[in-house]
């Protein structure tokens, strides 16, 4: 068969059949989604991604070897976070790594992450890679992460190439967290979380010491004008 007739069979399945969609109360994993049958699971969930600062000039001023590690070691010590603090990952683009978290605590979940993400980045991934990777602190690159999380209804369904087909999300929540990641601006803050999200922290994810951990800002986000919320905190792992 023809590429273009493999291409067309496949589009015949994908949109001209409806969709089927089911509630889920767990994060799916690949086989628990079909493929041409149009499945899909719908979460009412919290996104989280995290996006490596500086990958442009990662690749520009180091060798791809140095630019490998620094790659690997932050995504590998942000999902470890993610996955410690309740989140599912799902997804891989690049730089970045995106979390699902579900459940009642999810907001709170996703925060934490978040701030912890930002602790480790700092004190636990910068000075590894400086002791092992010297031309890194010489030029001054700092590698740091930018986290958004967004919540809301969210469906799950898979796209690619048959075996090799990959989970997307498809909703508000999973579009907006990943603009939020998208954020550069002062290298003090780093965390950027939605209104919706704010307001569901419990108080140890919102006070420090009695001082609010986050400082409400109007932003356009996506072309649409939105509260949202940035911190400066980190927290330890």
């Amino acid at each position: 068969m023809a590429l273009g007739d493999d291409i067309r069979s496949d589009l015949d399945k994908m949109v001209g059949n409806p969709w089927s969609i089911r509630n889920g109360n767990v994060v799916p994993g690949t086989d628990d989604v079909g493929l041409y049958n149009n499945d899909a699971v719908k979460l009412d969930a919290v996104y989280l991604y995290a996006d490596l600062l500086g990958s442009t000039k990662l690749a520009r001023n180091f060798t791809p070897q140095t630019a490998g590690k620094v790659i690997r070691a932050s995504l590998r010590t942000a999902s470890t976070i993610i996955k410690k603090t309740g989140g599912e990952i799902r997804s891989y683009d690049g730089d970045r790594v995106m979390g699902i978290f579900i459940g009642d605590s999810k907001n709170s979940n996703a925060a934490e992450a978040a701030l912890k993400i930002k602790y480790a980045m700092k004190d636990l991934v910068q000075p590894a890679l400086y002791r092992n990777l010297a031309t890194l602190q010489t030029a001054g690159f700092q590698p740091r992460m930018c986290v958004g999380i967004a919540s809301g209804e969210a469906f799950i369904t898979r796209a690619g190439v048959r075996g090799s087909s990959d989970l997307v999300s498809i909703g508000r929540a999973p579009n907006v967290a990943a603009k939020l990641s998208d954020i550069r601006e002062d290298a003090i803050y780093g965390t950027y979380i939605t209104e919706a999200v704010y307001n569901k922290l419990n108080k140890k994810w919102k006070f420090s010491n009695g001082i609010n951990m986050w400082s409400a800002i109007s932003r356009e986000v996506g072309g649409e004008k939105m509260t949202i919320y940035r911190s400066s905190y980190w927290w330890s792992v």
